[in-house]
């Protein structure tokens, strides 16, 4: 095998496929990036096992066609030194011989037919959108996941794709996510047997290299595994096992309380609320007056605080609970100047954040003696 890459173009590759490659790993196969030479283009894979990235590079010039094994740590740190503008890989049964502007490295070789396979889009039926949207979406759900949880749904998002509508939801019981957005169905679409639940490490990988602009990504639901392809990168991943809660009965379906707030300055009031909490004591005080949001925080060992905020509320005062990093965290994934509105219904019940595009966040309060 003999490929001839541009220097910069291959190390963004290599970089993208690394991402899921594990820095230890039982299995030292997976510690490997599998280099690909056919007719027209290389095509870089990595996994975990549970995780696989395809980076299809049309810029290289295939001179020889084959394929090898790259340890993936030592090539990456050679990649990032080489000079020059474009890099020579070049394999034989002895050895791999990296080369580019004054400088040449030769590595060990190992059997490439050992390594997991990693499909391609080969999808007939799947659901297209834009790149810039889903990664919209992703970035509003992943994170209130729960990578811990023994119930292991709870470690995932949920994917629901019917017809030209999309839904990700995401929860750890504590706080809710659930967002929606359009697309395009092509073919049969998603299995309808499939409530498929996606891996939050997965849909980390799938936001990551998500583009913006015009840039389309394709997604396919099978019955044990998704496809995502956008741009030259295909990102596949296992379902998640396990029943996801049916999200919808958490959602309060009235709330008599409600107001409008603006996402930069909640935010900022909620961060500098947070200073004054503690490991063992998170509770920050929501005090919902006439006019004015009033957050109150007291640890003995740490102090006081108290930031106000103007509302446009005329109600009676009301005081509820939260953790302030379930709060931020809705509030840093929305742009600054983005309206939103509080739904309440007492101080005990759980309140629900709404956005104009189709965005709802649900966090329960704490109890008082939290």
């Amino acid at each position: 095998m003999k490929v001839i890459c541009p220097r910069l173009a291959l190390a963004g590759a290599f970089a993208t496929v690394s991402g899921v490659v594990p820095p230890r790993s039982p299995k030292p196969i997976l510690s490997q990036v599998k280099f690909q030479a056919v007719p027209g283009e290389a095509i870089l894979i990595g996994t975990d096992s549970e995780i696989g990235i395809r980076y299809e590079l049309d810029s290289a010039e295939v001179i020889q066609p084959g394929e090898v094994l790259l340890p993936c740590a030592r090539v990456s740190a050679i990649l990032r030194e080489l000079q020059g503008e474009r890099v020579t890989i070049e394999a034989t049964d002895e050895a791999t011989v990296i080369r580019g502007e004054r400088a040449e490295y030769r590595l060990p070789t190992s059997d490439p037919a050992e390594f997991p396979v990693v499909q391609g889009f080969d999808a007939v039926d799947y659901h297209i959108l834009s790149s810039e949207s889903l990664k919209k979406l992703i970035r509003r759900t992943v994170f209130a996941t729960d990578t811990e949880s023994t119930r292991y749904a709870l470690g995932g998002v949920l994917c629901e794709l019917k017809g030209d509508g999309l839904t990700l939801a995401a929860t750890d019981t504590r706080r809710l996510a659930v967002v929606h957005g359009v697309c395009t169905a092509h073919g049969a679409g998603a299995p309808a047997s499939v409530i498929p639940v996606i891996p939050s490490k997965a849909m980390s990988q799938i936001e990551k290299n998500l583009g913006t602009g015009d840039e389309q990504a394709w997604v396919a639901i099978r019955t044990n595994d998704v496809l995502v392809r956008t741009g030259p990168v295909t990102i596949s991943s296992r379902l998640v096992e396990g029943r996801f809660p049916k999200y919808q009965d958490v959602i309060p379906a009235e709330t008599p309380i409600s107001f409008p707030l603006i996402a930069g300055a909640f935010y900022s009031a909620v961060r500098q609320a947070q200073i004054v909490t503690s490991d063992e004591s998170r509770g920050v005080d929501f005090v919902i007056a006439a006019g004015m949001m009033t957050l109150k925080s007291s640890v003995a060992e740490v102090g006081q605080s108290t930031v106000e905020l103007p509302i446009a509320y005329e109600g009676e005062e009301l005081t509820i609970t939260f953790d302030p990093r379930y709060v931020a965290d809705f509030l840093k994934v929305l742009d600054p100047a983005q309206t939103i509105t509080l739904g309440l219904q007492d101080s005990e019940s759980a309140a629900v954040f709404t956005t104009d595009d189709g965005y709802t966040y649900v966090v329960m309060p704490l109890s008082k003696d939290s």
